[in-house]
This record gives structure tokens, sequence and C-alpha cells, in this order.
């Protein structure tokens, strides 16, 4: 049986579980519930703390585990990437009072700075020469420095608005870009069936929320136009209409571009455009 760690609460969670929902797996009815078993696709999901995931992967029983690529990193651990899941983006940046001289990395050397990252933070002050401290926090860092505990912050931040609001300012560049990314124990082989059956089906995910699929008809001497307009994965599918002079096609194509391509089809004479949304995929 697979043991999969998803996490419990926060930002990843809900993407997290909505994806291995749609990949087929049998999610928990309550949300105090902290191990589901599904037998019907030979998997246990443990519900854990989003900080502690990539430990239990990396030491402790749990095979795979959901997690950002920044909680992996901070955590220490032997626990390998395995495969990006196209969720959680995030920047993780460091961030100074708006009155403050620090505006380099270098300014940083001598200063205390504050986060909840502090392994990440260290590594990356040491591989760029930089001496300084590092001090722990749990949960929200901004107020840090107003409460005399640091000089200035390093965090994840989305909009910048949270860091504005407490009259700070971001500078330097960002220390890493981050996302949510499945991860394996060390003692679980990359080609092991049971992880291949789990990131074929999360791939499927990905690509059926990534793309859709479009049908439209086209006159028979217009197809070659349309075919480059819309090559597919392999190749679209075309079939011959009641109406000789005339062809359907079927291909996959990426949801951002839908309009574009529909624009641009329809210029060369393709009539009855439809997009259809895909709900999973195997490609």
């Amino acid at each position: 049986m697979l043991r999969i760690a998803v996490p419990n609460k926060g930002m990843l969670s809900e993407p997290a579980w909505n994806m291995l929902a749609e990949a087929g797996y049998r999610l928990r009815s309550n949300p105090r519930q902290l191990v589901v078993e599904d037998p019907d696709n030979d998997v246990e999901l443990f519900y854990l703390r989003p900080l502690d995931i990539a430990v239990y992967v990396g030491r402790g029983t749990i095979d795979v585990g959901i997690t950002g690529h920044d909680l992996l990193l901070n955590s220490g651990t032997d626990a390998k990437e395995h495969m990006e899941l196209g969720f959680g983006a995030s920047t993780f940046r460091f961030a100074a009072p708006n009155d403050s001289p620090i505006s380099t990395l270098e300014d940083i050397a001598g200063k205390r700075v504050a986060t909840s990252f502090d392994k990440l933070v260290h590594d990356y002050l040491v591989e760029h020469g930089i001496n300084a401290e590092t001090v722990h926090l749990d949960g929200a860092v901004e107020s840090s420095v107003q409460l005399g505990v640091a000089d200035l912050i390093a965090d994840v931040v989305s909009t910048g608005t949270t860091l504005r609001n407490a009259g700070l300012r971001i500078f330097a560049e960002p220390l890493l870009h981050s996302e949510a990314v499945l991860i394996r124990s060390p003692r679980l082989a990359e080609n092991d069936d049971r992880l291949t059956i789990l990131s074929r089906r999360l791939q499927g995910v990905l690509t059926a929320q990534r793309y859709v699929l479009m049908d439209y008809d086209i006159p028979v001497e217009k197809v070659s136009a349309a075919v480059d307009i819309t090559p597919g994965f392999e190749s679209p599918t075309v079939s011959p209409l009641h109406d000789k002079q005339w062809a359907a096609v079927r291909v996959v194509v990426p949801k951002a571009k839908v309009n574009q391509l529909m624009d641009q089809l329809y210029e060369v004479g393709a009539r009855g455009i439809i997009v259809t949304a895909l709900q999973a995929s195997r490609m």
C-alpha cells in the first residue's frame, strides 16, 4: 500500500485535495479525520502539517507527499522532488523597513534575519558569502522588526500587500521561486510501479487543467492550413462529413490560447468551432 501525505491546512491543501480527487483517490469525509484508507487504489492518505510533510517522507514511513518546493529545501531531509504540480506558486524574498539603509544583499551582513525558513535562508546566505544571524519564528514574521527581534525578514511573497502594510519593502533578487511538488522517500525507487501510477494520474489531471478539446468543421482544401494552426499532441483526428467538401477536426489545444486559435481557424474557413473541457487524460 502506497502511503501519501497531503497538507492538512494552508494554501496548498485545497488544490492538493482537488488534484487527488480528480485523479480518482478517496478523500476524507470529516475534517478531523487524519488518515484515510483507499483500498480500491491501494493507498493510504495521511493529512499532516505542511511544514512536516517533507520530514515524514524523508525520515519516516511515508512514501510520497505533496508539499512546497521551499518547504522541501527547508526540511533538510533526503526526500526527493519527483514532479512539479502546477499550483501554489510563490516567491521567497528579503524585505526591510522603509526607512532602513538595507537595500542590497551585501547589506544583510551582520544583521538579524527573521524567517520561518531558517535553514533555507542560512544556506542561501552562506552560498553568497554573507555572514548574518537567522532568527526562527513560527507563523507571520512581518512584526519582528517593529518588535525588535530582527533587522529584516525573509518570507514568501505573493502580491507584497502584507509587507507594505507592515512598513516593509522588498529588495534584492528572490531567494527562490517555489510551487507545490510531489516528493518521494529516498527508500522508494523512482520507477516503483505505485509511484508511476500516481504520477501518471496527476499528470493526467495537469493536462486536463491546461488543455481543452476543440472540434470544428473545415473545407477539405483548408484542412492542412487548419492543422498547421492546431497540430495537437501527435496529430488531430480528421473525419469526412456527409458533405464531401467538408471535414470534421478534433484536436487537443492549450486552454490559454483557445480564443486566439478560434480566431485564426475562423479566418482560414473553419466553422462550428466548439470547445469542451477535459476532466481527465492520459497522454
